[in-house]
């Protein structure tokens, strides 16, 4: 039996060493009591080693090429928001996914973001070893620091694989975290005016 996945594709330009992640792999299939060489396992490490391209490329994404040029002047002061951003990502505790939704605001103060580019930046932190906690706050430093708006908001609610596979095992448990810079955090209604639109018409997150 060959290695067939459609889906898998070669990433060469990043700084993971598939043949690490293979003989690793390999040996955490023996550590279980399974047979690396059965033909259900046979070529397990090599897709793993190739998974963790896509599942962690965050790291070698560049901000440049991410916003590749999709900043503009324009003259518009009301609160701009993103909601129900879908991503996953990898708890760095213990490798296992959590995965949720990001809802992004900003007010500007002269530049707009094009609107692709919003979910384009939570997936560049998203996609790396995380925890829920600094994600969100990377990613409203991020935008705080390119646009120079008048305030930032990020509000990310996740449901974590490591709390509903072990542990406490509580399968219903969703953690909300949430960041704010200027006005933000200085302006009472801006912030309620930000949380009451995320929360109009939400559904309840589910896996």
């Amino acid at each position: 039996m060959e290695f067939d996945d459609e889906n898998e594709k070669d990433v060469k330009d990043d700084n993971i060493d598939d043949a690490a992640i293979e003989e690793a792999i390999f040996r955490i299939l023996k550590g279980v009591g399974e047979d690396p060489q059965r033909e259900g396992l046979q070529f397990t490490p090599r897709r793993v080693a190739r998974m963790y391209h896509e599942l962690l490329g965050g790291y070698t994404m560049d901000p440049t090429a991410v916003i590749n040029g999709a900043l503009f002047d324009v003259k518009y002061d009301e609160m701009v928001i993103v909601r129900d951003i879908e991503f996953y990502s990898m708890c760095e505790h213990h490798m296992l996914p959590f995965i949720g939704r990001a809802h992004v605001a900003y007010i500007p103060n002269g530049k707009v973001l094009g609107l692709s580019k919003i979910p384009r930046i939570v997936d560049m932190y998203a996609r790396r070893l995380q925890v829920q906690e600094r994600m969100t706050r990377q990613i409203a430093d991020f935008l705080r620091d390119l646009l120079k708006p008048q305030g930032v908001a990020v509000v990310v609610e996740a449901m974590h694989l490591c709390s509903m596979m072990r542990g406490v095992k509580k399968h219903d448990a969703r953690m909300t975290t949430s960041a704010m810079h200027g006005a933000f955090r200085a302006n009472l209604a801006s912030r309620q005016e930000f949380l009451a639109n995320i929360s109009r018409g939400a559904a309840p997150l589910q896996i």
